[in-house]
Parts: structure tokens; sequence; C-alpha cells
């Protein structure tokens, strides 16, 4: 069996940015500078840098760990052991992407119900599901060539209506200076009050490392990969966002529900409509692709570790978590069927869980200054280590973000509501498999030998079970 790597830098770009880049992020966007104005992308530069720091630590801990497939979830174990590693893995990989991924499928499925109208939404939101379910049960080939597309295209489209709007050339009215309405968030600490907007525009950065062990450098690429998304995101949507002001009030923009969609309209007429609605339809594919086909192997690791069923160590031929792909696909068809992608209530829940995914990214830099400690003498990048500093600011800049997750003091307190009793479940979940099930101590850290041997053993019983012809 040829033990290469399949995907080049290219490939992992793509995939750091196939999460990103979503329907969720361009609603944020639209709102983010009616709110602010062009002094929005102050709270995106500090938003790309915390998440820079993020990938320094992701990229560290992979070098100590390259052979696991957990992420958060793995490392955590090692650092802060079972009971920590359990809540960040099922808050920010499974709770959040269920609940991300269900919003897009509804979202593809509204937009391409206005071009079949007597097709039901519903419908062909689960249509949409189906066939990305079905390219990822044939393995990370398939998977990378249709995420290249999906990803270049959206890209494509993103830049294209940026440059169009950023110099004027759209045939809409171009609003004047005297025209444009004043911005409802102003002064430095208002404004950086958005940076819990501004970092849903850069979620997920780190969803490369379940798929690293295919990438053909590594090494290299797990830590480039990353900076290069953030860094190929942020231009992207600041000169998107400055576009979306020279066409559209700032009042309407942040008032709208789908001011992505004013937006379009107002730039290209009917065309920018269509082209914007291909765009969402686009994104939605490219998020869906993702966490299908990552977090499935997140799931798969934490089943490795003994942390889930075993069921979910199950592979097909084409070494794919069969069980954890089958979980994450029911859980999004139940809420979309259900209509519970309608419900007002869902942006709140999805902001709670996001207060997860920030707080495993505080678990994160704990895990690195923590095995710094203890294992110093193991191979890591010493330029990124820069005193800790990178930690130490990404921790309180994390905080920072949770605790100004909404400028609505009610949507804010019924987020910290739906926080307080998922955590409760987790913690409590957590609490009884590990003490009941897997019967070792909550809090005691794993060694990371161990985790990397298990690793390595199981990879290689892996792939001689692939290996061997069907009987």
């Amino acid at each position: 069996m040829n033990e290469k790597g399949k995907l080049g830098l290219g490939s992992a770009v793509a995939v750091c940015v196939g999460l990103i880049v979503a329907t969720s992020c361009l609603l944020s966007l639209g709102v983010g500078m009616g709110q602010a104005g062009t002094a929005f992308i102050i709270p995106l530069v500090v938003v790309v840098i915390l998440n820079a720091f993020v990938a320094i630590s992701f990229s560290e801990l992979h070098s100590l760990m390259p052979n696991v497939d957990g992420g958060v979830g793995q490392y955590s174990l090692v650092g802060l052991g079972p009971v920590a590693s359990m809540i960040s893995n099922i808050s920010a990989y499974v709770i959040t992407m269920v609940f991300a991924s269900s919003v897009e499928i509804a979202m593809c499925g509204l937009v391409l119900n206005e071009f079949f109208p007597q097709i039901p939404a519903v419908i062909i939101s689960v249509l949409v599901l189906g066939i990305i379910a079905v390219v990822n049960l044939f393995g990370v080939d398939l998977f990378s060539k249709v995420q290249n597309l999906v990803v270049t295209l959206l890209i494509g489209s993103l830049i294209g209506m940026g440059i169009i709007s950023f110099f004027k050339l759209g045939t809409g009215t171009v609003l004047t200076a005297a025209q444009q309405t004043a911005p409802a968030i102003t002064g430095i600490g208002g404004i950086m009050g958005l940076s819990a907007v501004a970092f849903w525009l850069f979620i997920g950065v780190e969803f490369i490392i379940p798929v690293a062990k295919e990438l053909k450098n590594p090494k290299r690429d797990v830590f480039l990969s990353m900076i290069l998304a953030l860094v190929l995101l942020f231009v992207v949507q600041a000169v998107l966002g400055v576009g979306m002001t020279n066409y559209v009030s700032l009042e309407v923009l942040a008032s709208s529900p789908l001011p992505h969609m004013v937006f379009a309209e107002a730039l290209l007429g009917n065309v920018g409509k269509v082209w914007m609605g291909i765009v969402t339809l686009l994104a939605g594919i490219s998020t869906l692709n993702t966490v299908l086909a990552s977090s499935a192997r997140i799931v798969f690791g934490m089943s490795e570790e003994g942390m889930m069923p075993a069921i979910f160590k199950k592979v097909n031929k084409k070494n794919v978590p069969v069980a954890g792909l089958l979980l994450m696909v029911i859980a999004d068809f139940a809420i979309v069927v259900t209509g519970f992608t309608q419900s007002s209530t869902l942006t709140n829940m999805i902001l709670a869980a996001s207060c997860f995914w920030l707080l495993s990214y505080v678990l994160t830099h704990i895990n690195v200054l923590v095995l710094r400690k203890r294992y110093p003498d193991m191979e890591r990048n010493k330029k990124l280590i820069l005193f800790g500093i990178p930690q130490i600011v990404g921790i309180l800049g994390n905080i920072y973000m949770v605790w100004n997750i909404s400028s609505d003091p009610a949507s804010k307190l019924a987020i910290y509501q739906v926080f307080g009793v998922l955590f409760a479940v987790l913690v409590a979940y957590s609490l009884v498999w590990v003490v009941g099930v897997m019967k070792v101590k909550p809090f005691q850290p794993v060694s990371i030998d161990l985790i990397n041997n298990n690793a390595i053993e199981f990879e290689k019983e892996n792939k001689k079970v692939v290996a061997e012809p069907a009987k």
C-alpha cells in the first residue's frame, strides 16, 4: 500500500478554508460592517492574530503527537486528563459542528428552492446532505477533489465581488460619504466588543489536524496551511466588507437578516442576487464537506483512546470512519427535517456552542504550556515558542470574546443559559463515562508516549485490515 501522503499544500489550505467560509460568515461580515463600518477591520485583524496564535499551539501539539486523529481532545488527554479531553472535543467538534452544518444545509435548500420552487427546501437540503455524505464515504481522494473545486469557485467568487465592489465597478448606485449612514458602534471599546462577531469569520482553522496524516509534507504544511488560510481570508473579507459599504447603507447592513444578499442585489441587480445565491450554495457544500470529513475522524480519534464507544473505530476500505460519519449525517438530518433550523433560537444556540469552541482554544493553549514543562526535551519548533506569549495572549483574548459573545444583554443571557445547561450535561456525561466505563482517574493525564505508540500501532492494524481482501 502506498503510504505517501495524498494532499499537497493547496489541498491543505482548501481544508482550512473549507469550514471557515460559510454562509454564517457572510452574514457576520455584513452585520459587523453594518454596526461599525470599515472600523470592523480592526477586530478582524485582532482575531486573525489570535487565531494565528491558535495555529502556533496546534502546530506544536501536532509535532509532539503527529499520528493522532483526535485533535484537541487527545492533546487534552495528555495535558489535562480524560474529562477535559471529552468536554473539549464533544463540545467544539460535535455539538458546534452539528448546529453549524445544519444551518448551512438548510440555507442550501432555501437557495435552490428559489430556482426549483416545486421541490420543498427540506427535500433539497436532505439531497445535498446525502450527496456530500456519499462523497466522503469514498475517502480523502474524492473529498479533496470536491473540496478543491468548491473552495476555488467560492474564493474566486468572493474575490470577484470584492474587487467589483471595492473599486465601485458594479451596475448599482454607489453611496457617497454624505449618503452613508453613521455606524451604530464607535469608540475602541465598542469596536473591540465586535471581536466575537469577527471570530466567526475565522473559526475552525485547526480542522487540518484530523487529515494531517494524508499530507505530503505535514511537518511544514500543518502550520503553513493554517497561516495562509487566515491571511487569504482576511484579505478577501476585508476587501469584500469595504465593498459592501460602498453600495449598502450601514443601517441596512446591520438590520437585514440577509445582508450579503441585499449587498449582491445592490451591486449587480438580479445577476448579483443569483451569483450570491451560488456562493451561498458553494459555502454550504464546502462547510458540510469539511465537517463530515473532519468531525468523523475526530470522533474516531476519541474512540481510539476509549473515550467513545468502540463502534466509532470502524473504518471502510477507503479508511473512512463510517460510524462517526453516520453520526454527523443523522444529527444533521434530524435537525433539518424537524424544522429546528428555522427556529429563532438557533443563533443563540450556535453562539452558545461557540463559547465551548473558544474555551477549547483556551485548553489548547494551556496544553502547550503544560507539555512544555512536562516534556521539555521533545522535538518542537523552537522558533515558535516565543516565551509563551502566543499562548498567554491567546488565553486572555479568547476569554474576552466569550465575555463579549453578544452585544445584546438579553441575547447574552440566553446564550449563557444554554451554555450552562450544555456544560452541565457534558461534565456529567464525561465524568460518568470516564469513571464508570473507562474506570480511570478523571483528571490523570495520559503519557504522551502511550498516546503516540497506540496511534502508531492502531494505524498499522488499520492498514492491514484495509489491505486484506474482503471475504
